[in-house]
């Protein structure tokens, strides 16, 4: 039976109000988390980005739920030396219920320290090479490593957890999926596509997790919700690649003032219809995905949670 999370945004919210988050999901009968990892939100509506790693800390006192980064980007702002360290002492904190999952990021959050952005290939090629690196870090052993993208110079983890982390691989595109499927623990994805999870298991994935995520606004009308998502998350209508390689919040604006109304009601369930919500979750389970978490766009969020643990995690549950 699939499993169903929420998404903790660390673009909307200030620390204190993600773990109250954590909380009420657990209470609402969530069964998983995700968090976000980022150096900047996407708008200024959105107004924050605390540093995940400090949250997560917090979390794993306050939760009891299983949680996973979605995703971190351990390749050009931080060194995967760096978060090989913060994922295992985080691991250990959560006793076997964290998850890393990591991608070729943005270059909104990456550039920040005048890094150069590589082409798509190059990043895909960074990535595998800074998992490789990880899991190196992970066994214990003292790891010198003369990369292509990354060097480590006789570079030893102490604290460790019994097991290291699962590493999750989130992918858009088919070279993505084909790096996934060689290198991850499980899938991450953004939209219901069958054809990408049949990419991924073909891939090497067979058997593997596949977690998937959406975006929806509860709000007591349609045109309310829609109202709340074209004023504090425009960018969800900005498609392809372009996310990916505008380098400021200025720039992601400038490209989702060019996003209708239609185009965001298409891309996020808005409303409260409760059917609505859980046909958007179905999409996934039945293209194959085992996790499913959702993140409410707008400020209500005590109304979002009692709507989901009323009635819409116990129709998801009785299919």
């Amino acid at each position: 039976m699939a499993r169903f999370g929420y998404f903790l945004s660390c673009e909307d919210w200030e620390p204190a109000e993600l773990i109250r988050q954590a909380h009420l999901a657990e209470e609402a009968g969530f069964d998983a988390l995700w968090i976000s990892d980022h150096f900047h939100p996407w708008t200024h509506e959105q107004g924050q980005s605390p540093f995940v790693w400090s949250v997560l800390g917090a979390l794993s006192r306050e939760t009891s739920l299983p949680v996973a980064t979605a995703v971190t980007c351990p390749m050009v702002r931080t060194h995967p030396a760096i978060v090989a360290h913060a994922a295992a002492t985080t691991a250990l904190m959560f006793e076997g219920r964290f998850v890393l999952g990591v991608g070729t990021g943005e270059a909104l959050n990456e550039q920040i320290t005048g890094a150069p952005w590589p082409l798509a290939k190059t990043r895909l090629e960074m990535l595998e090479e800074a998992v490789d690196v990880m899991r190196q870090l992970w066994t214990g052993e003292v790891v010198t490593h003369y990369g292509n993208h990354y060097t480590v110079e006789h570079a030893r983890l102490y604290t460790l957890p019994e097991e290291p982390p699962p590493v999750y691989v989130s992918a858009l595109g088919p070279a993505s999926i084909d790096v996934a499927g060689r290198i991850a623990d499980g899938y991450i994805g953004m939209s219901p596509s069958r054809e990408m999870v049949d990419r991924f298991e073909a891939a090497g994935g067979q058997g593997k997790p596949k977690q998937g995520g959406l975006k929806v606004a509860f709000a007591p009308s349609e045109d309310e919700a829609l109202d709340t998502v074209q004023r504090r998350w425009p960018n969800e209508g900005v498609g392809g690649e372009l996310s990916q390689v505008l380098r400021t919040p200025e720039h992601i604006m400038q490209a989702a003032g060019m996003v209708s109304k239609e185009d965001l009601a298409d891309a996020v369930t808005c409303g409260p219809d409760p059917e609505a919500h859980v046909g958007a979750f179905r999409e996934y389970v039945d293209s194959g995905f085992d996790e499913v978490y959702v993140n409410q766009i707008g400020t209500d969020l005590d109304s979002f949670f009692r709507f989901y643990q009323d009635e819409v995690l116990p129709e998801l549950r009785s299919a």
